[in-house]
């Protein structure tokens, strides 16, 4: 479980930025009024129907990375008002995200709802990297793991009845099988105003989980394929088994 501070929050920079701009007395009213370090029965049922999250994360250095996840309505899963956690799929194999979560466990997530209420919620919060071998493990031996004994559930407060309908997921055949979740404990909760999110309205396309076709991945769509790339000025042909 997180631990959370009684100071003022947002970082230095921001309120640098706020006091520089005028926007103080602003930025308290919206921390006094809007922000919670938990989530409240009404963000956990608005999570519970979102089918995408943008999810923003840095390395030990602070270089940044944004990115994004989809899932069926409830695939990011509120645990208890303090812990969410959702599925990392198979992707690109570049591990961006989980990555920098190895160096630098601080996450912020993004839920905006743009075919119903037009409204969004940010997520802060530290997040822990749980390979689907652990979770199977703790539940199934009670934590025999080096990763699973005690440590890592414990700091999360996961709970057998938390655990259990992880498991049933983790254990789903196909391309929506888990490899490994994320879980993150919450330490800043607050609304994303609606006034300049724009309404959408979703039309059914059939998804392909999991796949490699190249044609369902988007091919290369932005001509990318034969562009310039610094790291490899020094390598006179490409190597055909990166090519993807």
């Amino acid at each position: 479980m997180t631990e959370h501070s009684t100071a003022l929050p947002g970082s230095e920079g921001e309120h640098r930025a706020q006091a520089a701009f005028g926007t103080t007395r602003r930025a308290l009213a919206f921390y006094n009024h809007q922000m919670l370090t938990y989530l409240t029965p009404l963000m956990s049922q608005f999570i519970a129907a979102q089918e995408m999250v943008f999810i923003a994360t840095a390395d030990a250095r602070g270089h940044a990375d944004s990115s994004v996840r989809f899932g069926p309505p409830g695939f990011v899963l509120v645990l208890d008002e303090h812990t969410l956690i959702y599925p990392e799929y198979r992707g690109n194999g570049v591990m961006a995200s989980v990555g920098n979560l190895g160096e630098n466990p601080h996450i912020g997530l993004l839920f905006i709802d743009f075919c119903h209420d037009t409204i969004g919620l940010h997520v802060n919060g530290q997040a822990k990297v749980i390979e689907k071998e652990s979770l199977l493990d703790y539940f199934v031996n009670g934590g025999t793991s080096a990763l699973a004994n005690g440590t890592l559930f414990e700091q999360l407060n996961l709970t057998p009845a938390m655990i259990e309908p992880l498991i049933e997921l983790t254990l789903t055949t196909g391309g929506r099988r888990p490899e490994r979740w994320i879980a993150v404990a919450v330490e800043e909760a607050y609304i994303h105003c609606s006034k300049h999110i724009p309404l959408l309205q979703k039309l059914d396309k059939l998804i392909h989980w999991g796949t490699d076709d190249h044609q369902f991945k988007g091919g290369d769509a932005f001509e990318a394929k034969s562009g310039l790339r610094p790291w490899l000025a020094d390598q006179a042909e490409p190597d055909p088994l990166l090519e993807t």
